[in-house]
C-alpha cells in the first residue's frame, strides 16, 4: 500500500541528539521540517538500549545542544536518567514532538535532478502485517542516523555452539541489551571488547559480585575524567602533540605501568587517535582498579567457542556462562542514501575532514558524524540550520 507524498522544506532522518539539535537549530529560523524515526521513541539509544550506570563521559559543558544549557543543578559527568530527562526537556522546549514520524524505517533516498528535491521512502511501521510505503519530498536532507544505528557482533567461531552446562544454554547478548549487573551475580561472564561501554560494564558487573573477564585485543590509551577535562581546554591553546605527551605522561603516574595486566598503550597519542581515526580514549571511573585487584581478569583475542568454553589467542579457554559483546556499531546509510558519492564513504563516515565534513551536494547534509561526540553534533546542527537558511533566504 502507497500513501500520497508528503512535502517539506527539510527531511531529518532520525531523532537521536543530532536530530534534534538540527531540529531545534532549524526551528529558531523557521524552516519547517519532519524526522523519521524508525523507532518508536526519540533518542532510543539512550532511553532503551542503554546499561543503567552509563554517564556522559565528558563533562557537561561539552556535551549540551544548541540553545539550551544543562540545569545548573546537573552534576559535571551527567548521568543517562538526567540525559534523558535533559532530552525530554529540549523535545518540550522546541516543539519538536509534533514534527517527528516514529516507526519510519527509510528504505531508500536519492536526489531528483528534474526537481531539485530529495525523495525519500519510508515504511510504516506502525501496523503489522500490513506494508505501507510512504514517500517524502524535500529540498533539504539531513543524515542524522548517527554512529550508532544497528548493534555489531563479530562472527566468532563456534558461537552458535556456545552453551552453559547449567542452563542448557548460554547468554549472548550485545551491549544494547545489557542494563545492570544484578543477574549475573555469582556467574563467569566474557565482556568482549574495551571501549568505554565494555570497561564500565564490566565494572559493574564486578560490582554485581559476577566473575568478570574483559576481552583487551588492542592498546588503549587509559585517562581519568579529570585529565580528558583538562586535555579538551589545553586544546584550545596548545597543539595536540603537546596535549597528548601531557597527557601519556599523567596516565602513567596515575595508572603506573598496565602492561603487566594486559592493557598495552597505542604509539599514537589520545586526543591524536581521537581526532584521526574516532577511536576514544578509556575514561576510567574504577574498572582499572578491579584489573588491579584481580576481580576483573583480562584476556587475549578471541580465537573461537566450543560449547561453554571460548579458546583464546593465547591458546587457553575458559568456561563462561554468559557473554556481552561491547563490539560497537555499523552505520546503515550506505543501505539506504542512493547515487550520493559527494558526503560519506562506504561505512557512512564522512569523506572531508573536519571542519568541512556536514556539507555535501544538493542540499545533503550529516550530522553528528564528526567523531566528536555531542559537542560536535550541536556544531553541526547550527551549522546546517545557517546553511539552509543562507539558501533559502539570501541577504
Amino acid at each position: 500500500m502507497k500513501e500520497q507524498a508528503v512535502g517539506v522544506e527539510v527531511i531529518i532522518v532520525g531523532a537521536g541528539p543530532s536530530g534534534l539539535a538540527t531540529a531545534a537549530c532549524l526551528s529558531l529560523q523557521s524552516i519547517p521540517y519532519v524526522i523519521l524515526e524508525r523507532e518508536n521513541c526519540y533518542a532510543s539509544i539512550w532511553k532503551k538500549y542503554s546499561y543503567d550506570r552509563l554517564r556522559l563521559h565528558l563533562a557537561k559543558q561539552f556535551c549540551q545542544l544548541p540553545h539550551l544549557p544543562f540545569p545548573s543543578s546537573y552534576p559535571m559527568f551527567v548521568s543517562r536518567a538526567q540525559f534523558i530527562e535533559y532530552l525530554d526537556h529540549y523535545v518540550s522546549h522546541f516543539n519538536i514532538g509534533p514534527s517527528i514520524r516514529y516507526q519510519r524505517s527509510v528504505e531508500s533516498a536519492s536526489y531528483d535532478e528534474a526537481t531539485n528535491m530529495w525523495n525519500v521512502k519510508a515504511s510504516n511501521l506502525l501496523s503489522p502485517g500490513r506494508e505501507i510505503e510512504e514517500y517524502y519530498s524535500g529540498r533539504f536532507l539531513v543524515v542524522a542516523s548517527g554512529e550508532t544505528s544497528n548493534p555489531f557482533t563479530p562472527d566468532v567461531r563456534g558461537l552458535s555452539s556456545f552453551c552453559s552446562s547449567a542452563t542448557g544454554t548460554g547468554e549472548v547478548i550485545h551491549s544494547t541489551q545489557y542494563k545492570n549487573g544484578k543477574p549475573y551475580g555469582g556467574k563467569h561472564v566474557l565482556v568482549v571488547g574495551s571501549g568505554n561501554s565494555g570497561m564500565k560494564i564490566a565494572l559493574d558487573l564486578a560490582n554485581h559480585a559476577a566473575k568478570t573477564s574483559l576481552v583487551i585485543r588492542s592498546p588503549v590509551h587509559v585517562l581519568s575524567r579529570e585529565m580528558v577535562y583538562l586535555g579538551l581546554v589545553l586544546l584550545k591553546y596548545v597543539p595536540c602533540g603537546g596535549v597528548d605527551t601531557l597527557m601519556v605522561m599523567l596516565s602513567r603516574l596515575v595508572y603506573g605501568d598496565l602492561s603487566k595486566y594486559g592493557i598495552y598503550k597505542p604509539r599514537e597519542g589520545p586526543f591524536f587517535m581521537k581526532a584521526a581515526y574516532g577511536k576514544y580514549p578509556v575514561i576510567d571511573v574504577g574498572t582499572c582498579e578491579k584489573i588491579k585487584s584481580g576481580q576483573i581478569q583480562v584476556l587475549p583475542g578471541m580465537e573461537s567457542i566450543r560449547g561453554n568454553e571460548v579458546v583464546f589467542e593465547n591458546g587457553h579457554s575458559h568456561h563462561f556462562d554468559s557473554i556481552v559483546f561491547c563490539t560497537g556499531f555499523k552505520r546503515s546509510t550506505n543501505v539506504w542514501l542512493k547515487g550520493d558519492d559527494s558526503m560519506l564513504n562506504d561505512d557512512g563516515i564522512p569523506k572531508q575532514s573536519y571542519p568541512n565534513h556536514w556539507k555535501g551536494k544538493n542540499g545533503l547534509y550529516c550530522v553528528g558524524l564528526s567523531r566528536k561526540g555531542l559537542y560536535g553534533a550541536a556544531a553541526d546542527a547550527q551549522n546546517i540550520a545557517d546553511h539552509i537558511n543562507s539558501i533559502l533566504r539570501p541577504s
